[in-house]
Parts: C-alpha cells; structure tokens; sequence
C-alpha cells in the first residue's frame, strides 16, 4: 500500500469511527428528548429502556442482524456472516460498528410508541425480533445490494431504512397498546404536558449534532478515493444543517397558525422532522432544496400530529409523525429534486423529476416506501400480536397509575415523592 492510501485509509477508518460515536450518542438524546416529553413518574424508567436498547442491539445486531443485512445472500436477505463470521478486523470492524449504531436507532424510534404502558418484557422480545429479522430484512434491500438497490434507490442514509422502520413498528405498537389512561376524556384528546422542555431542547440538540455523524458519517469516506463520494462528507453536513433549521422555523409558523402559539416542543420535532426527512436525499439534493425539504417535513410534521391525535391515536412523542410521516417525504424528496450532478457523483439511481428525469426514480422511491412500509407494519403485527396473546403488552392499570419508575424498577427517577 503506498503512503498516500494508507493515509487516506487511515482518515477514512477515523472519520467512520467518529461518526459512529456521534450515532451511538444519539440514544443519549433520545433519552432525554422522550423523558422530558412525557410524565416524570416514567423518567426513569425511559432512561433503563435506553440502556437495553443499546445494549440488546450490539449483541443481536452482531450475531444475526448484520449478516442478514449485508452478508452475501439473495435479493431478499443476507445468508453469512453471522456473529461478524469472515469479516476482517479493522475497518469492517468499525463499519460494523457503525450500522450497529442505526440498528439501534431504529429500535429507539420504535419504543416511542410504547411510552408510558408498555410491559418492560415487551422490550426484550420485540426489540430482539427486531434487530435479528425485521430491520435487516429491509437494510440488505437497499443497502446490502438486495432488490431495491438494483433498481437504484436513493436512500443516503436510512429516511426508510431506519426512520421509516422504526416509526412503523412504533406505529403497530401504539395501536395494539391503546391509548394512555386520561388521554381521551369524552372522546376529545387530553394535553400529557412534558414535564421538562430543558430536556426536550437537550435532547433535540444532542440528536442533531449526532445527524452529523449519521448523515456525513455516511459518505464513509473523507476523500474520492474510498467510495467515490467520500468528498460529499461537508457538503453532506451543509445540506443536513439547513434541512434542519427550516425544519425549526416550518414547524413554528406551522403551529402558529394552527395553535395561535410559539410552541417550543413543535420546534424541537421541527428539527427532527427536518433532519429525518434530509437523511435520505442529503447527498443527492442541493443547498435550497434541503431546506424546502425540512420547512415542508417540519410544518407537515406539526399537522400530522394534531390530525393523528384527533382521531384517537395515542402516540405520545409523536414517533410516527416525525419519523414515520417525514421518513416518506425525504424518501420521495429525491424522486423530485436530485439534482443531475450530484447523482452521478454518488453513483446511485437516477436525477429527480425537476431536473428532466422523468418519474423513474419517483416511482423506485415510491415502491420502496410501499414495500419497506408493508413489511414492517405486518412482520411487526405478527409478532406484537403473538406476545399480546402470551404474556401481554401492556402493564396494569394500577401500575401505569403509579409510573413505570416505581412499578416496573422500584424507585423514581427523581426520588419517592416524584410522580405520585
């Protein structure tokens, strides 16, 4: 190896080391965003789901979901490398590393659906099935050289391979569950205020740093000379960081003019709608289509999550609106503004309709969002349904009534008296 590609080696196998720490702290921002949001009576217990899932995703990502991810296989599924088997070490160490982090993203989306009722068990089961079959399934589609990626689907970095996935399974989740004891009083929704916009904000700000990490993280390259497209790892960040703040200004006029308020949570699940919604298309899109794509991801987004709520849907951060809703826009986004240039440079699909392209690849992001949609949502009804009729989804009246902290753990977050 000359000294010039052991260099660029080297910063490549750095830059992907780093962004898949900025990844991994992202549950450290999902924690906060989620606890800040609901009851303090279930703060705790929001923090311990964040451990398992973090911890439950590296041992079943590296034994089974992996392999079925990106392992050599079909055009439905991965069939080797399992427990990381043939994989070198070094840099597929760190790649592993990497796309272990957006497993467990993806999971963490799931479980806001669940807040503040679901069984502790549930956890384990679901999240286990989850990261071993039905996350991977859809990665190896895409990512892993599967049926979607041969037809050129433009997916950067997981609007539908993590996002949309995740909010769909949140989605079946809170639908089976029902919603929260006082939510609906007379058939109108009830407002659960958060009980620590601090931690929203925090957390709100903890996730888009780490975007960083999954976006730009996701050229897996500082320089051409890796993947092509290495050189998009700033330009990708650009794109990513003004999808975001139209993100925050579309949600807080949204809400403005809906609600007649500056709502500080609206803007917060502004950014996120923006920051879902500009993962897929980051580097395909240019600097004013990012932000037409995060104001509409994050006003539509707003929208959503009142509409969805009138009509008795319980979903208490609103998982499937930011994730689920603004995961189908970013996804179909490329089928409108990729703009010529930049898809041959990534060496993926084919340029947007505004560009002259045609509905070709509107219609391939279309298919994929069917299809990964479709998947998940029955692969998930299977399964929540067989647990539902075993040990049960949810936990007892009495034990919601109390928190989650103190029936599920034994204490409160923030002490005895907190939640009562």
């Amino acid at each position: 190896m000359k000294a010039t590609d052991a260099i660029t080696f080297s910063l490549d196998s750095l830059w992907v080391m780093v962004a898949a720490i900025l990844v991994l702290l992202m549950q450290a921002g999902f924690a906060f965003l989620e606890a800040g949001s609901l009851q303090s009576k279930n703060a705790g217990h929001i923090t311990g789901k964040q451990i398992i899932t973090l911890a439950l995703s590296s041992i079943v990502y590296w034994a089974v979901g992996y392999g079925i991810a990106f392992g050599d296989g079909n055009a439905f599924i991965g069939t080797s490398k399992f427990f990381l088997s043939g994989v070198p070490s070094g840099y597929d160490s760190i790649f592993f590393l990497f796309q272990l982090a957006f497993a467990a993203v993806s999971l963490a989306i799931a479980w806001g659906g669940f807040a503040e009722r679901a069984k502790l068990a549930v956890y384990f089961v679901f999240g286990t099935v989850f990261v071993a079959i039905i996350y991977p399934v859809v990665g190896h589609w895409v990512w892993g050289g599967g049926w979607l990626s041969t037809l050129g689907m433009q997916d950067f970095a997981g609007s539908t391979v993590v996002h949309l996935q995740g909010a769909t399974a949140a989605l079946i989740g809170t639908l089976l569950l029902g919603p929260r004891i006082g939510k609906f009083v007379d058939g109108k929704a009830k407002t659960i205020p958060a009980h620590n916009i601090p931690f929203v904000f925090l957390g709100t700000f903890i996730l888009w740093i780490g975007w960083f990490g999954f976006n730009a993280g996701s050229t897996v390259s500082t320089g051409v000379a890796t993947s092509g497209y290495g050189q998009f790892f700033g330009y990708v960040a650009l794109t990513t960081n003004l999808a975001a703040a139209a993100g925050a200004l579309g949600a807080l006029f949204a809400a403005m003019i809906l609600s007649k308020k500056a709502d500080i949570g609206a803007m917060c699940n502004g950014v996120l709608a923006a920051l879902v919604a500009i993962t897929a298309s980051c580097a395909f899109v240019e600097p004013w289509a990012a932000i037409v794509i995060g104001a509409v991801a994050g006003a539509f987004t707003y929208w959503t999550s009142i509409f969805l709520e009138s009509k008795g849907l319980d979903d208490p951060i609103y998982a499937f609106s930011v994730h689920g809703i603004s995961g189908v826009i970013g996804t179909l986004s490329t089928g409108f503004f990729a703009a010529p240039k930049l898809v041959e440079l990534a060496g993926v699909g084919k340029p947007g309709l505004f560009y002259g392209g045609g509905l070709y690849q509107l219609g391939v992001q279309a298919l994929g969002v069917i299809a990964a949609f479709a998947f998940v949502a029955v692969a998930s009804l299977i399964v929540l349904s067989i647990i539902k009729a075993t040990i049960g989804l949810r936990v007892s009246a009495e034990a919601e009534k109390a928190g989650l902290d103190i029936s599920e753990h034994g204490a409160y977050g923030y002490g005895e008296t907190e939640g009562k």
